[in-house]
């Protein structure tokens, strides 16, 4: 039977088809499973070539379909090329480490990999052919594929190529044109984002962060008081392996019942007392104008020690810190309670010092061992053995933490230190155990000698002391996310300061009303304060709010 011209034009046209329908079916799927480096992306030139040969077999209904086709390739193609550049595309399909020959489509990658070299895995060599895929991922996948059907159009199938597959194609893009506009609509979005936070950042190295402390308290015979403590910090990393901390604080130099108590005669054990930290609310006392309270930087040598060197040191900073007791802001409120009086002296840590601070931790291993040297007075030498940074007041310490599983803890502490004409030396034990998630125990047990002629007290002192503290820590009590906690201690037992042993007791609830603010309806109960008989039992209700920023 003879063919007319044209029947023999629509018969070859319809054997390409089934040629060029395929290859795009392959190519398709490849995409869709690993978007390709795809080596050769259509270029514009070889788009316009594309183009043009498209046009020569279209009708005049399909012209404005092919033109509006190939003006999204154009304005997708940059777009594909970035996320093309993830993977890596790989030689044969035996690089591909989760397929085997066994594999049921192993044979159709592999034809992939053979005819058309666009095949292609993720950058740790797997085919991930089980993965499930997103819209997202089929829409990027989609673009990549039409500009690999471009690139054979022009290099291998060129005037076979049928425009009615394109136009197939372009319905397929048309219909995920929604996911691609809500993709781009997203990184819009975040890329405004970012720019607004870079605009309005406080500094590209420098975090600052606030906290401010509230105190409503009234205790037995005496009147109710408003402490305020507030602080600000500036936290500066120059390769994000250290840290500089600029501490500012200023308050109202607000007082409690309990520190009025101590401070009626001779503070010696005060919150601020001269010879040991004997409790009261940590936070009073600090000073109407503005201060530097710490300035310090810490740095590591080497993965497993940070060594801190600075002007304004506190030792609570690094040594016996504890769990359920060591946060005022937090936990208990009572600076007794925060840290062993014979351990962390009350003169050093109050105001701080210059000094340096090392701390060890061999192989990120359960055991940590520190150490640290701070001087009250290096700023203000008066002779060669009563300040600077080497005279009288200075503090030395080290400590052997043991941890196990953040469930025990122990600490074995050594400190010795010249304070006011006074020799001291005092060994400290802390403890810690995780009953379970919500109930923990903890204790501190300090033994002390102080002997000279205190200059601060006029006093000559042969004292061996003792402390001690137990306490109960617990958390999600009755509401989800809250602290509580009770304790009880004598900071300084000894029968030659005072007629009598100080004894404190403490218990808190704090509950978080959200990131930024807590209260904590707090009791304290001291009796013999700074050890003396004339001070009756002081009952003291707090109520703590803690914004912070």
């Amino acid at each position: 039977m003879e063919l007319s011209v044209k029947q023999c034009k629509w018969q070859r046209i319809r054997c390409q088809k089934l040629f060029a329908g395929s290859s795009i079916g392959c190519i398709f799927f490849s995409q869709l499973c690993f978007p390709s480096t795809a080596s050769s992306l259509p270029s514009l030139q070889r788009q316009e070539a594309a183009f043009s040969m498209a046009m020569d077999v279209a009708t005049d209904g399909e012209t404005e379909a092919i033109e509006e086709f190939f003006e999204d390739v154009t304005d997708d193609s940059a777009s594909s090329d970035t996320l093309n550049q993830e993977f890596a595309p790989p030689t044969s399909v035996s690089e591909l480490s989760d397929v085997q020959p066994t594999d049921w489509a192993y044979q159709a990658l592999r034809s992939l990999m053979e005819r058309y070299g666009i095949l292609s895995g993720y950058s740790d060599g797997k085919f991930r052919g089980n993965r499930p895929l997103s819209r997202y991922e089929f829409a990027a996948a989609l673009a990549a594929t039409l500009d690999k059907v471009d690139s054979l159009i022009v290099n291998a199938i060129g005037e076979q190529y049928i425009q009615e597959d394109l136009v197939t194609l372009r319905r397929l893009q048309r219909d995920y044109r929604s996911a691609l506009d809500q993709l781009q609509q997203r990184i819009a979005s975040t890329e405004n984002r970012v720019t607004q936070l870079e605009a309005n950042e406080f500094s590209t190295t420098t975090k600052l962060q606030g906290q401010v402390i509230l105190a409503l308290t009234e205790g037995s015979n005496s009147g109710a008081s408003i402490i305020t403590r507030e602080r600000l910090n500036l936290l500066t990393s120059f390769n994000g392996q250290d840290i500089l901390l600029t501490q500012l604080e200023a308050g109202n130099n607000g007082l409690d019942t309990i520190g009025q108590a101590q401070e009626k005669n001779v503070n010696l054990l005060g919150t601020s007392g001269l010879i040991a930290n004997g409790g009261g609310l940590d936070y009073i006392e600090a000073d109407s104008s503005l201060r530097l309270r710490r300035l310090y930087y810490t740095f590591r040598p080497v993965s497993d020690l940070a060594v801190t060197v600075g002007a304004k040191i506190s030792p609570r900073d690094f040594i016996d810190r504890n769990t359920y007791a060591n946060n005022e802001a937090v936990d208990f409120s009572s600076s007794f309670f925060l840290n062993n009086p014979l351990i962390v002296q009350n003169q050093m840590d109050r105001n701080g010092g210059a000094g340096a601070v090392l701390s060890w931790n061999p192989g990120s291993g359960p055991f940590t061992f520190r150490s640290l040297y701070v001087a009250a007075d290096a700023n203000n030498p008066n002779s060669s053995t009563d300040g600077g940074l080497f005279g009288d007041r200075y503090q030395t310490s080290v400590e052997l933490e043991y941890a196990a599983r953040d469930r025990f803890a122990l600490r074995l502490q050594y400190t010795n230190a010249a304070i006011n004409n006074t020799d001291i030396n005092a060994f400290g034990v802390n403890a810690e155990y995780a009953l379970n998630r919500y109930i923990g125990v903890f204790s501190r047990v300090g033994f002390g000698n102080y002997q000279g002629f205190n200059t601060a007290i006029n006093q000559d002192l042969d004292l061996h002391s003792f402390s001690w503290a137990v306490g109960l820590g617990l958390r999600n009590l009755f509401i989800p996310g809250t602290t509580a906690g009770i304790a009880v201690g004598q900071p300084f037992v000894t029968n030659k300061l005072g007629n009598a042993n100080q004894v404190n007791f403490e218990t808190f609830y704090n509950l978080e009303l959200n990131d930024n603010l807590s209260i904590s309806p707090i009791l304290s109960v001291v009796t013999n304060a700074d050890n003396s008989t004339s001070n009756s039992t002081i009952w003291q209700g707090t109520l703590r709010t803690v914004i912070v920023f």
